[in-house]
Order: structure tokens, then sequence, then C-alpha cells
């Protein structure tokens, strides 16, 4: 799907001159990174819209394409202002300059498997760059299947052990328990019940909102009028050559049910993954669940502050999972994993504009 602006400005990254400084209560996912060593980034396009750079310019030359899933070494970033005055993103990585738009900002950790699954499941989190999925049939053994991405989100259903001899987790979606595949347990990561904690329960909630703006590409949560976050975010495509139907509708609405972890596009279970599959997406709040829309974390682009999306509300994940606590409806205790995996009931205002 194309829309009607330059490779360049399709590039552009306008993040970081988006934060509103002093609006969250939280660190900013930026300092979160950059204060520790051992990035990798994972390309997320395989359209050639990665390459490697001579310098931190658009206009440099290219010094070698990138493949899709292949993985850098981040060696450090900064940013550039380009002719507009406008701040992009680059990586220093092995021989030369990289944008940040398609790259992924991961790591490797590992994690010691767990003795038992509890009965309703246990909701996981990937945590290395990237890990492929198997199923098995008896009489045909294992096959490949999805691969499922850093910060990704599913739940463990089971244990056994895997085609390497070595602890692996069954994975079931939420979709149907039909759809069930298995990962090395060693890269999922068992998601605490703290982690699950509403924020802000004492503000009653007609005092909470969150305001969406499509111009600006920001969302703004407020508790008595006042913001306590305002992040960039990725709406949908726009322009004449765009479908409407990938367009984010403006409007009054309310939050109408949250998931931790949902898969969103095709079903698609070959090794081939489609494009549109997109397995373990995390931190989902729907506000028009009739039609898919959301409010939801984001592993496959890194271009926040620009139009990505097909209608839903793209969000980093750390960003989507603090909105995900903080509107309501809050969890109906006590929660049942993946016995009772969706939250259902009008909740938060969001007003889109």
């Amino acid at each position: 799907m194309t829309i009607n602006i330059s490779r360049r400005d399709f590039l552009k990254l306008s993040l970081f001159g988006l934060l509103g400084a002093g609006f969250s209560p939280r660190p900013q996912a930026r300092d979160l990174w950059t204060a520790y060593p051992g990035l990798i980034g994972r390309i997320t396009t395989d359209e050639k819209m990665a390459p490697v750079y001579k310098k931190a310019n658009f206009e440099s030359d290219v010094v070698r394409e990138t493949n899709y899933d292949e993985l850098l070494h981040l060696y450090h970033e900064l940013e550039v202002e380009n002719e507009e005055d406008e701040k992009e993103l680059w990586y220093r990585v092995w021989g030369g300059y990289l944008p940040s738009p398609y790259v992924q900002r991961t790591r490797y950790r590992l994690n010691n498997p767990l003795k038992r699954v509890p009965d309703c499941g246990q909701l996981a989190e990937v945590t290395v760059p990237c890990t492929r999925a198997y199923t098995y049939k008896p009489g045909e053994g294992w096959q490949k299947t999805y691969r499922l991405y850093y910060s990704s989100m599913h739940w463990i259903t089971g244990l056994q052990t895997g085609p390497d001899g070595l602890p692996w987790y069954q994975i079931t979606s939420e979709i149907t328990k039909y759809l069930i595949y298995y990962i090395p347990a060693e890269h999922i990561r068992p998601v605490s019940n703290v982690e699950f904690t509403p924020t802000s329960i004492n503000v009653p909630e007609n005092e909470k909102r969150i305001e969406i703006s499509l111009p600006e590409q920001t969302v703004t949560a407020y508790e008595y009028d006042k913001p306590v976050m305002h992040v960039p975010m990725s709406s949908g495509l726009r322009g004449e050559l765009v479908p409407k139907g990938t367009r984010t509708p403006t409007g009054y609405f309310n939050v109408t049910s949250k998931t931790p972890s949902k898969h969103m596009g095709l079903i698609n279970i070959t090794e081939d993954q489609a494009p549109d599959s997109y397995p373990g997406v995390p931190w989902v709040t729907f506000f028009i669940y009739e039609s898919g829309v959301a409010l939801h974390g984001t592993y496959w682009h890194n271009n926040f502050g620009k139009p990505m999306s097909h209608g839903c509300i793209n969000m980093r994940n750390e960003d989507a999972k603090w909105l995900y606590n903080w509107t309501t409806p809050p969890y109906n205790p006590p929660y049942r994993g993946h016995c009772d995996w969706n939250v259902v009931g009008r909740g938060t205002k969001i007003i889109v504009r």
C-alpha cells in the first residue's frame, strides 16, 4: 500500500520533537534504552526502506541494503537536523549509519523455564530479537511456523520437551484454542501479576480521558484536565491512494475492551509468514471493537510521529502498557488468565481529532 509522498519524507522521523517534556510521570523510553549497552537492531521491513548510509543523511551514498529480520549491533544513536529543521534519529552500525523508522531495538535476555504452567495459562513476553515457533503433528513431526518478535505477548498453556531436547512452551492464541504452536522456553519471560496493577484507581472515571491528535500524531492522557502522559503515535495512513478503511476515524469514543495479547491481521500459519500477520500484539485497548480499532503496542516499525497503520493507534510498547493499566475498565479480580483474557465494559473516554 502506498501513499502520495516521497520516499525521503516517508522515512523522516519527528519522534523526539513530539515528546512533551514534563507530561509523563515515568522515564521516557529513549532514556531507558540509551542507559545500557548491548542494543541489537532488528530490520522490520523487506522493502529496501532501511539501507545503511555512509553518513547520517538520506542524500548520502548507500553502503548496502539490509534484509528483513537482519540483526545489527547498534553502537550509539544520534539526532540529526534535516533541511526543514526537523530532528531525525539515526543509529551508528558497522559500516555506516542506519535510519531508525524500520529498526526495532532489542536485546537478548534468556529466561529460566517455569516448573509448572497455571491451569489458565501464563502471559509472557518474548525477550530475544526473534524466535521461530513450530507446530507439531503426529506423523508429520515439527513444522516451522510464525516468527515471534521481541516484546510481543503470548499465552503459555503448556510445557514439554522440544525438538532440541530442551524445555519448550506450548503457546495458544487468544483467537481459538486450536491455534497452537511451540517455542523454546528460555526465549520468553513470564509476566508477573504486579505488571497488571491498575493505576490512578482513585481518580473518578469521568475525570480521565485520552485525546488523540491526528495532525500532531500524539496521544495525551488527562486526569482532572491535567496531562499525565504525552507521547508520539502512528495513526492510520492517509492520502488519495489510501483506502478509507485504513484511516483512523475521528469522534468521541470509550474504551470497549482490553487484552494484553492479540493476533491481528491474517491468521497465517505457514513458514513464510504473511506480512499482514501480527501474532502477539501487546497491550491492546479497543475503542471501536466492531472494526478492531485500538491503541496498542507495536513491534514492526519505529516511526512514531508519522501515520503508519491500517486504522489503529500504533504506540511504543511501554506507552501502550501504561495506558492499558491506566484506562478503565480495570481487571475484574481474580484475573483468570487465558480462561478469561478479555476485559469488557464501557470505560475511559477517548477523543480523536
